[in-house]
């Protein structure tokens, strides 16, 4: 979530205030997991494993993962400035590999120049992203698509609440730079699905 030629703070909203009922809702259920997720498809499904480690091979990205949580004003918490090439992994979202929205968040860019998803943009669908995770397993996702949202305008049904088979989010900052508590304007957000569990 790059803000880095701001003289304010860094953090960003990764939800639009207008979709924060529809997200509380979803947290107030017991977390994002469904009462009944459907049965297995063509496709594997893991167990619960927090993910440790992010491989974009496409963008040479290799980086830690750290769990984040929520912020005081209800958003997604991104990850502080001495972690700015890592991701983080927000933790009231499944881990990669279960049913439902995976979500790792990560900066775009600093004042010092660039972070860990500056060039999230860039990958095309068809990538593999792997995620690997606490239990020396390894979460393989196929990109689908790659999107751009205006904060104030997100489709947070699709982005949290999509519990049809394991899958991925990855969202940074991207399009205009505005400055003072707005900085970028829009969300860069990768859409991916499992289609590998492996070891590592």
């Amino acid at each position: 979530m790059g803000k880095g030629r701001l003289s304010g703070p860094l953090a960003v909203m990764l939800i639009a205030v207008g979709g924060l009922a529809t997200f509380a809702g979803i947290l107030q259920k017991g977390g994002f997991g469904p009462d009944d997720v459907p049965p297995p498809g063509r496709f594997p499904v893991m167990e619960p494993s927090r993910p440790v480690e992010i491989r974009i091979p496409s963008l040479k990205v290799d980086a830690p993962v750290h769990d984040v949580g929520l912020a005081d004003d209800g958003s997604i918490e991104v990850p502080s400035l001495g972690r700015h090439n890592q991701a983080g992994w927000f933790e009231n979202s499944p881990t990669p590999g279960q049913y439902g929205p995976a979500v790792l968040v990560g900066h775009a860019d600093t004042r010092t120049g660039p972070s860990i998803f500056h060039d999230l943009a860039k990958v095309r669908p068809g990538a593999r992203v792997e995620v690997v995770r606490r239990d020396d397993s390894v979460a393989v996702f196929e990109v689908n698509s790659v999107e751009r949202y205006k904060k104030a305008d997100q489709p947070i049904d699709k982005i949290y609440a999509d519990f049809s088979r394991p899958a991925l989010r990855l969202i940074t900052c991207g399009g205009e730079f505005k400055g003072g508590s707005t900085g970028y304007v829009d969300n860069i957000i990768v859409f991916a699905s499992l289609v590998e569990a492996r070891d590592d």
